[in-house]
């Protein structure tokens, strides 16, 4: 922002009809329903009709996603989307179905109580809008938070929390494990050579399916999954950081634009 003295850094990835929705979601649907020349009910502009799921692209996660009586998106107060943040890169350390810890990240970076909190897994390198494009590694083999870092995030009060792949919480621990079995199996053998646990043993199902957000939400921590653009650029920085989603009050997430304000 000339003048102002910061930079700004773009978080977010391409959105098109061929950006992949969560598994199972619905994808964007975009269609004309009058051009220039004319067309269908009218001519002198164009004017698009758009379906979609708000689980498309990079998107925010409201409270009413998980939690009945929790806070739409809209509700919010627009101060809840912007703030004092992080965002911490370790994508050296982690890889398909690797689980990172609080420790990783504080080794990284300076994380404060109240911080937004951005996770660069190295993941979004394989999201549609990338050259090493693999949309089941995207969502069912990248890294995901360790048994205690749920209860972490609780303890340092986090704003919202940002990731760039598909869920915040594991895929493992998420229904891919059932729709995938053999990615299941998989990412168990590497498990049990890692830690010697199975993975309901580590991660027992009644206490860790969907952790990140059945527990953080009803708190008041949400998070924003599939982040990409510049966050490469970010690695390791404190900075303002930005999530502009929609004033709508009926929505349970919402598609927006996440941006990164470092001081020049």
């Amino acid at each position: 922002m000339d003048g102002f003295g910061y930079k700004l850094y773009d978080l977010t990835q391409v959105l098109s009809i061929h950006t992949p929705p969560w598994p199972s979601y619905m994808p964007l649907q975009v269609g004309y329903f009058k051009r220039i020349a004319g067309a269908h009910m009218g001519k002198g502009a164009n004017g698009q009709i758009i379906t979609t799921s708000m689980h498309v692209g990079t998107h925010m996660d409201g409270e009413i996603h998980f939690h009945a009586s929790g806070k739409a998106i809209g509700e919010e107060p627009i101060e809840r989307w912007f703030g004092e943040g992080v965002v911490v890169d370790i994508s050296d350390e982690v890889g398909d179905y690797d689980l990172y810890t609080p420790e990783m990240l504080m080794k990284k970076a300076e994380i404060k109580k109240g911080d937004i909190l951005i996770i660069n897994t190295g993941y979004h390198r394989y999201a549609w809008d990338q050259k090493e494009s693999d949309e089941l590694r995207y969502f069912v083999k990248h890294p995901g938070p360790s048994p205690e870092f749920h209860k972490w995030c609780l303890e340092m009060k986090f704003k919202w929390i940002g990731v760039d792949c598909g869920s915040a919480d594991h895929p493992m621990n998420t229904i891919l494990r059932e729709w995938h079995p053999k990615l299941f199996k998989e990412a168990e053998e590497k498990l049990l050579k890692k830690y010697g646990k199975k993975w309901d043993e580590m991660f027992p199902q009644d206490e860790y399916y969907q952790v990140m957000h059945i527990k953080l939400f009803p708190e008041g921590i949400v998070h924003a999954e599939n982040l990409g653009g510049d966050i490469d650029k970010l690695s390791n920085k404190r900075l303002w950081i930005g999530a502009f989603v929609w004033r709508a009050k009926e929505l349970e997430s919402c598609i927006c634009r996440i941006v990164g304000f470092l001081k020049e």
